[in-house]
């Protein structure tokens, strides 16, 4: 990339840049949350969840020091709860250090939940190091600015891609252009209808030259989707209801969840009570069971400690996935 396409876009950058409320940070414990809720989200969406989340736990030694169910009801609506129990872990480690982050991506992605993008969104943006950082946004720009039919989704050829990105950031604040890089894609090189005529690297870009903007990037295939039912089993004594470890559904893993049973089908069943999806997995709840108790088949499968009984109101604290809110719903 030629200093000058970096110059323009860092021109571009400062003077349309959107004002978002984490880009007043480079306090690396906010760069890291807004990092981590903006995968999957739109920066729209995540404004409010961030600015809640940050004044329950405006600082590394908060978050590590609050209970998990705090955590989990404050990530409530973003999904993916696996991220906030990795944040929670992470800021337990983090604590340790007196609540010093490593500097580098190389220490960082050593920490639970730090994968390549954010460890180097939080190097780069909160410590200035000269490293780029490759998210869907930056796959498309760089994909287009080189009009390279890659196939991103694998390591080796995401490599290829990474080091342009890694080449963006040499001799320039390396936090400014992976903002810059980011920004670009989400405001002017969209997946579809991209506004090239205003976009500062219109001359440069390989792909408008040979008309195959909308061939790049190539798209992933998708996963394929599962059908699985769920039986759940809805265990009230004296007024709690009880929540298991999840280690039988393949959604939800090893979160607090509604006992119960699944089986995986090839087809759509004809009768059931609602569907939920959770990324590839369709979900087709049957009527809960409702139980005085928990069946002894389910307790023998289980330790002591992977089980739970909590009132209803407790129970959107240990698991907030709106997919038990709905079973519990149907309860009188």
């Amino acid at each position: 990339m030629t200093t000058q396409d970096q110059q323009a876009l860092i021109d571009w950058y400062l003077a349309n840049r959107r004002p978002l409320p984490w880009r007043q940070y480079k306090d690396p414990y906010v760069i890291w949350i807004s990092e981590t809720m903006l995968q999957q989200t739109t920066s729209t969406a995540v404004i409010p969840y961030f600015e809640n989340f940050i004044k329950l736990f405006p600082d590394v030694l908060r978050l590590a020091n609050a209970p998990e169910t705090h955590v989990l009801k404050a990530w409530a609506g973003l999904g993916y709860y696996s991220r906030a129990r990795n944040l929670h872990k992470s800021a337990k480690i983090v604590a340790k250090n007196s609540g010093v982050f490593p500097e580098s991506h190389t220490e960082l992605i050593k920490l639970p939940g730090f994968g390549p993008y954010t460890a180097r969104a939080v190097s780069s943006l909160a410590f200035s190091e000269p490293v780029g950082v490759l998210d869907g946004n930056v796959i498309r720009i760089l994909s287009r600015r080189y009009d390279l039919a890659t196939e991103w989704w694998k390591t080796s050829e995401r490599k290829q891609l990474q080091d342009l990105a890694d080449q963006a950031v040499i001799q320039v604040d390396s936090g400014v252009m992976n903002q810059a890089m980011m920004e670009l894609g989400a405001t002017i090189c969209l997946p579809k209808s991209p506004k090239c005529m205003i976009c500062p690297w219109t001359r440069s870009c390989l792909s408008r030259r040979t008309e195959s903007t909308d061939q790049r990037p190539l798209k992933k295939p998708k996963k394929t989707q599962e059908i699985w039912i769920w039986n759940p089993i809805v265990a009230k004594r004296r007024g709690r209801f009880a929540l298991v470890r999840n280690h039988y559904a393949p959604f939800l893993r090893k979160q607090w969840f509604l006992p119960g049973h699944v089986e995986k089908k090839n087809t759509q069943p004809k009768s059931y009570d609602f569907r939920h999806t959770i990324t590839h997995h369709n979900i087709f709840v049957n009527p809960p069971d409702v139980l005085d108790s928990l069946p002894e088949s389910i307790k023998k499968s289980l330790k002591n400690t992977d089980i739970k009984w909590v009132t209803k109101d407790e129970i959107a604290e240990f698991i907030p996935a709106s997919l038990v809110q709905k079973v519990m719903d149907r309860i009188r």
